[in-house]
């Protein structure tokens, strides 16, 4: 059986339009992941996405997720809430100056505590400074991303109030596919 995904496609084009979120209250943190860990990416990436049917990457092997995360301009930045992986932000450069914010989430147990807005603003800013920690990169003219009717409900509305716009809507037919639930080849 097919389902209708729709695909919304956002960006910002300064940084100028950034608005970001309060800060968190509470012991919140968000830090780069700074050394390229196939093991650690993945579970983020299981723990977010697994409620929600992302399942592009379940078939990587170490060997692709090393790769991934060794090139220049990826960055994967992490929120945790008293110590505990709460979620995170990845970044890719690409080319033109642009920078894709490719995954963003938080994991089930942390959605709801007003960690996102933060999270996202966070992101959002690292993806605008990126070239500076990056030098053979250029600045960074653009920062976009997407996301569908199956990502979380509130995830199109923290776009939009962290300063985004949209640029494309697609509207595909996809088979229907169980979510594979946090535990997937954990």
């Amino acid at each position: 059986m097919n389902i209708d995904v729709t695909t919304w496609s956002l960006e910002q084009t300064s940084p100028g339009d950034l608005r970001p979120a309060a800060e968190p209250a509470g012991d919140v943190r968000i830090v780069r992941a700074a050394v390229p860990s196939p093991e650690f990416s993945r579970f983020l990436y299981t723990a977010v996405g697994g409620d929600i049917r992302w399942i592009d990457r379940l078939s990587w092997s170490y060997a692709r997720w090393q790769e991934f995360l060794a090139r220049p301009g990826v960055e994967t930045w992490v929120a945790y809430e008293n110590g505990t992986p709460a979620g995170y932000v990845e970044l890719e450069a690409q080319d033109e100056g642009a920078v894709e914010i490719l995954y963003f989430g938080l994991i089930p147990a942390f959605r709801g505590r007003r960690i996102g807005g933060p999270l996202l603003s966070h992101g959002i800013a690292r993806a605008w400074d990126l070239a500076d920690r990056w030098p053979d990169l250029p600045a960074t003219k653009r920062v976009w991303l997407h996301t569908c009717s199956l990502d979380g409900e509130h995830a199109m509305d923290n776009y939009l109030r962290r300063g985004f716009r949209l640029f494309d809507t697609k509207v595909t037919q996809e088979p229907e596919v169980a979510a594979p639930g946090p535990w997937t080849g954990a």
